[in-house]
């Protein structure tokens, strides 16, 4: 007979998956077959912060003991997911089940693309994830454009840090924010998630500069996320960074719904089913007018919708 037991995904490498039961032990876990078959597009079926359920198949081999198998994936509260590739129409998940996400962003060495941003917090809003914005490396970015990139995100309603880890520059206040939760760290390769990781909580093996950077946007690259247990309580889960971000399942006319500014000001258009991009009496367009809502977030939405038609052919 097997024994069943429930666990949650610590680490995806594709084939295998280290999991922790609930008395706190890490196993090995493979997939059973049939979890790839039930029509769900995705290039990786379990993933970081699954809670899962598992057997362990009684054996005299050694090493079996320390070896199972996913069957079932319990249902997830949220996740966090991207398209897989340009023009593809499976989705990539990041990880699932997360009180939090941490976006860090640079302005430069290297450049965040505003447009990653903005498709990340859409994706967040879609699914439910709070998410904070890190400007990293913060001893190295310009003043002036720090104080514009804050004026753009803090007046769409999210909350902005500046962390430094080279200088310890807000790495306390991060480590609150960490303390009790499951947060995904993300961003672009070289941002310094792993430093930053490694910054608030030493006692993590995290190696940092292993990310190569020889793959092309738009090519889809295995990612090898990885949960780790915080000293001060919580958990962090640590990606390597990411290229490009497409959306994916997000609707032409749910899309607003996803940027907390036009939200705001919205219910002030003309008309119910504005779109926002040319009708009359749209609340929207003249707030972006009016600098109320930023041009580059305006122009962020007007993207994705143009992105959009060439994923429906």
């Amino acid at each position: 007979m097997s024994e069943r037991f429930t666990a949650t995904v610590v680490r995806a490498t594709g084939s295998w998956y280290d999991v922790v039961t609930e008395q706190g032990a890490t196993m090995r876990c493979r997939i059973r077959g049939r979890l790839r078959l039930k029509g769900v597009r995705s290039t990786n079926p379990v993933v970081v912060g699954d809670v899962v359920e598992c057997e362990r198949e009684a054996s005299g081999g050694e090493g079996a003991a320390d070896e199972g198998v996913i069957v079932e994936i319990r249902p997830r509260r949220n996740y966090v997911i991207r398209r897989a590739s340009n023009l593809s129409k499976e989705s990539h998940i990041i990880a699932s089940n997360i009180d939090r996400a941490l976006l860090m962003v640079t302005l430069r060495s290297p450049e965040t693309p505003p447009e990653f941003v903005d498709r990340f917090l859409v994706t967040c809003e879609a699914y439910k994830v709070p998410v904070t914005i890190l400007l990293s490396k913060i001893d190295l970015q310009d003043a002036e454009a720090v104080a514009a990139f804050r004026a753009v995100y803090e007046g769409a309603d999210y909350e902005v840090l500046e962390v430094s880890a080279a200088e310890g520059r807000g790495v306390e206040e991060v480590r609150r924010l960490l303390s009790g939760q499951t947060t995904l760290v993300s961003g672009n390769s070289g941002v310094g998630k792993s430093t930053l990781i490694r910054t608030i909580d030493p006692s993590l093996d995290i190696r940092t500069g292993e990310i190569s950077e020889s793959h092309h946007k738009g090519r889809h690259t295995t990612t090898f996320s990885t949960m780790y247990p915080l000293q001060g309580g919580g958990a962090v889960i640590d990606t390597p960074g990411i290229k490009g971000f497409g959306l994916i399942d997000i609707d032409d006319a749910e899309l607003w719904h996803y940027f907390p500014e036009m939200m705001r000001v919205a219910p002030g258009c003309r008309f119910y089913n504005c779109t926002h991009t040319h009708e009359p009496g749209c609340a929207v367009t003249e707030a972006v007018k009016r600098g109320e809502i930023a041009w580059q977030r305006y122009e962020s939405y007007l993207k994705i919708l143009d992105e959009d038609e060439k994923y429906r052919k």
